[in-house]
C-alpha cells in the first residue's frame, strides 16, 4: 500500500562528492583546510585563512581523489595519503601550503605506510610505519619534514602490530601480536633498553596503547582484562598498579578527546544506541555544555588550536548534512562554518531509530531500524549487514540507508554477535560462528520483522560490503528460503582462499583470525562448511556482486570463483567489476554506476522505485 510517495532523490545527490567535508584547523589556528571537489570533481585539499573568504586548492590529484589528511606542527605543512586505484599501499605526500609543494615523503614501490605519531614539541619530524625491509612487518622509522630524509628508528622483531612514541618522541611502548592469537603489552625504559612485557592479552581479551602522560611517568591504555568491556585504564610504569579512568558496564569505550599539548585525557565517548560522553577534565564541561545546546544529535570536536582556544565541532544527525562550527572558547560562542552537503537540507529523509530483539539463544541484539516514508506496512525490506565482522553500526546519517529507504524499503541494520562495542562476551560469542550463530542472529532478525508486521516475508533481501557481502552469499546459500535477493559487494566466498590470499602484513594477526573463524591448517573441511562457494547448488534467488579489481583483502577471485560456479549451474547471477577500485567504491562515478545497477535490481525483484541508469562518465564498471 501506499499514500503519498516522496520525491524521488537523485543518486549524484546521495552518492556523488560532497560539497566540502573534513575540515581541520592548522596548529596555530591561522589557516582552515578542507576536502572539496575540483572543477573535474576530484576531491583535493583546500585551504583558506581564518576570518578571510579567499579560498584555494592545494594539491591536485589526477583521479581517486583525497580522502584523509591532516596538519602537521610545522605551521605551513600539511600531510595527506593516497594509494593506488584501491591497492592500499599509501603513501604519505606532505603539502606546503605558501610554496604549494607536494612531496612524497615515502616514495617507495609497493610500501604501505602508517602513520605512528606528530608532536608539537618536535614540529620538524614524523613517525611513521613502512613495511620497507619486508612486507609482513612494518618497522617505525624517522622523517624530517624540512628535508624528506627518512631514517631508521625501530626495528619489528616480527610480530609488533602497534608502535607507541613517549613525551620526549622516542618509540618506548608496542603492541605484539602472540601466537595464541592475543597480544602482548611491550614497554622499554629508553631506546637502547630491551622490551620487557607489561601485559599478556588472551585471545579472548583485547588491549591497545592510548598514549604516555606528559611525565612519561604513566602509560594510558585501554583493555578488557578483568572486565566485560574495554575500559580507559592508567597504568603506572614505576609501581606496574593499573587505576580505571573511564568505563561502562555494558559498551565498550570508543573516542578518547586529549588536551592538544599536555597529554592529559578530558572526556571519553561510548557507543550505545547513540553516543554519549564521560567527561574526566571538568574545565571542558562547560563547553561541552554549550556545544551541545548548538544543535541537535552527535556532537565531535574535529581540531584545536595549540593555543586550546578554537575548536572545530561537527554535528552529526541521522537526517541531514553533517553541520561543521567553529567554537571560541573564549566567549563559548559557534560560528557555522559549512554543511557538507546542503543539498540534502531539504530533501524528505527518514530518521533512524534504534532498536533490539532476543535471538534463538537469548542474547540480546541491538540494531537500527529506518522506515520508508508515504507507506504502509508491511514494507519490502533490505537487511543491511556490516562490515568487519569485528565492527559495529552507530546512529547517524549514512547515504545508503536513506537511498533504499527513498526508494520504498525498510532497512535494518543489525549488531549482529562479533560486532564491536558491546563488551568482549558480545564479541566472543561469534568465535567460530561464521554462517553460523552470527547467521542465525540475521535470521532472527528477519523473524523480529515479519513478526512486528514491518516486513513483507516475500519481498526481503540481504545486502552488505566485506563481512556483509559474506553474509549476502550465506543467506543465499544456507538459508536460500529466507531472502528474495542478495546484493553482496566485495565479499569472500569461500574462507579458505581468503585466508590464503590475505595481504602480507596480515600475517602477525593470522593467529588471531584463526582463532574467531576457524584454523586454514588443522581444519579446512570446518572452513568448507562455512563457505558459501561450496553450497552454490542450493541457490535459488538472484545474486547481485560488485567487486574492486585491486582489492587487497578480499581477492578478485573471491567473487569471480562464486561467479563462475553459478554461472555453471545455471543460477541467476550479475557481476560487476570495477578495474581501478579495491575494498569498495572510492570514486563517485564508481558508486554511482554500482548503486544505479543495484537500485534496478532491488527494484526487480523487490518492487521498490528506482531512477533510471544514464550515462555516467568516467566509470571503470565492466557488468558480466
Amino acid at each position: 500500500m501506499t499514500s503519498q510517495q516522496p520525491i524521488l532523490i537523485k543518486r549524484e545527490i546521495l552518492f556523488g562528492n560532497p560539497e566540502r567535508t573534513s575540515p581541520k584547523l592548522s596548529k596555530d589556528g591561522t589557516y582552515l583546510a578542507y576536502i572539496a571537489p575540483d572543477s573535474n570533481n576530484v576531491l583535493q585539499v583546500w585551504l583558506k585563512i581564518m576570518g578571510q573568504s579567499e579560498e584555494e586548492q592545494l594539491t591536485q590529484d589526477k583521479k581517486r581523489g583525497i580522502r584523509f589528511y591532516f596538519w602537521t606542527y610545522q605551521p605551513e605543512q600539511l600531510i595527506y595519503i593516497q594509494d593506488a586505484d584501491g591497492d592500499e599501499n599509501f603513501h604519505l605526500y606532505g603539502v606546503n601550503v605558501i610554496s604549494k609543494q607536494v612531496r612524497d615523503l615515502t616514495p617507495f614501490q609497493g610500501v604501505k605506510a602508517q602513520l605512528i605519531d606528530v608532536d608539537p614539541e618536535f614540529p620538524e619530524e614524523i613517525l611513521v610505519g613502512l613495511n620497507l625491509t619486508k612486507p609482513e612487518t612494518f618497522d617505525a622509522y624517522r622523517i624530517n619534514l624540512k628535508n624528506g630524509a627518512v631514517e631508521l628508528d625501530t626495528q619489528n622483531p616480527g610480530n609488533i602490530v602497534g608502535w607507541t612514541a613517549d613525551a620526549q618522541f622516542k618509540i618506548r611502548a608496542a603492541i605484539a601480536a602472540t601466537p595464541d592469537g592475543g597480544s602482548d603489552l611491550l614497554y622499554r625504559e629508553d631506546t637502547e633498553s630491551d622490551w620487557q612485557v607489561l601485559r599478556h592479552w588472551g585471545p579472548d581479551d583485547s588491549g591497545s596503547v592510548v598514549s604516555f602522560s606528559q611525565d612519561n611517568q604513566t602509560l594510558y591504555i585501554e583493555g578488557s582484562h578483568e572486565a566485560n568491556t574495554q575500559r580507559l585504564i592508567a597504568l603506572d610504569l614505576n609501581t606496574k598498579a593499573e587505576t580505571t579512568i573511564a568505563s561502562d558496564e555494558q559498551y565498550d569505550m570508543g573516542s578518547i578527546l586529549m588536551h592538544p599539548t599536555e597529554r592529559r585525557i578530558q572526556a571519553v565517548s561510548f557507543d550505545k544506541d547513540k553516543e554519549e560522553w564521560q567527561i574526566l577534565d571538568p574545565s571542558i564541561a562547560p563547553d561541552f555544555e554549550a556545544i551541545a545546546q548548538v544543535r541537535p544529535g552527535e556532537f565531535n570536536i574535529g581540531s584545536r588550536d595549540l593555543e586550546d582556544k578554537k575548536w572545530l565541532v561537527s554535528y552529526l544527525t541521522d537526517d541531514g548534512p553533517v553541520y561543521y562550527y567553529l567554537y571560541e572558547r573564549a566567549t563559548r560562542q559557534s560560528t557555522l562554518l559549512f554543511s557538507n552537503q546542503p543539498k540534502l537540507e531539504d530533501l524528505p529523509l527518514v530518521p533512524m531509530e534504534p532498536i533490539s530483539y532476543i535471538a534463538r539463544d537469548g542474547l540480546t541484539i541491538h540494531g537500527y531500524l529506518s522506515l520508508p516514508l508515504g507507506q504502509t506496512e508491511p514494507y519490502p525490506t533490505v537487511l543491511y549487514v556490516h562490515g568487519g565482522p569485528w565492527a559495529r553500526d552507530t546512529w547517524g546519517y549514512s547515504s545508503s540507508v536513506q537511498w533504499l529507504a527513498n526508494r520504498g524499503y525498510a532497512v535494518l541494520q543489525v549488531n549482529f554477535r562479533g560486532s564491536t562495542g558491546y563488551g568482549k562476551d558480545f564479541l566472543n560469542a561469534a568465535n567460530r560462528e561464521w554462517g553460523a550463530a552470527m547467521h542465525n542472529d540475521l535470521i532472527d532478525a528477519v523473524n523480529w520483522l515479519i513478526d512486528q508486521g514491518i516486513s513483507d516475508p516475500d519481498k526481503i533481501a540481504i545486502m552488505g560490503g566485506s563481512y556483509g557481502g559474506y553474509a549476502t552469499l550465506v543467506g543465499l546459500t544456507f538459508t536460500p528460503e529466507v531472502f528474495a535477493c542478495g546484493v553482496d559487494i566485495v565479499g569472500p566466498s569461500n574462507l579458505i582462499t581468503l585466508m590464503q590470499s590475505i595481504p602480507p602484513y596480515w600475517a602477525p594477526l593470522m593467529a588471531m583470525f584463526q582463532h574467531r573463524v576457524g584454523n586454514l591448517a588443522t581444519e579446512p573441511e570446518f572452513l568448507e562448511s562455512r563457505s558459501p562457494l561450496f553450497f552454490v547448488d542450493r541457490i535459488t534467488k538472484p545474486l547481485l556482486i560488485g567487486q574492486g579489481a585491486n582489492d587487497p583483502r578480499v581477492k578478485q577471485a573471491e567473487s569471480e570463483q562464486i561467479v563462475a560456479a553459478m554461472r555453471q549451474a545455471d543460477k541467476p547471477v550479475e557481476y560487476a567489476l570495477y578495474t581501478d577500485e579495491g575494498h569498495g567504491f572510492a570514486r563517485p562515478e564508481n558508486r554511482l554506476h554500482f548503486f544505479a545497477v543495484a537500485e534496478e535490481f532491488l527494484a526487480k525483484y523487490l518492487g521498490g522505485r528506482f531512477e533510471p541508469l544514464e550515462t555516467i562518465e568516467g566509470h571503470s564498471g565492466v557488468i558480466k
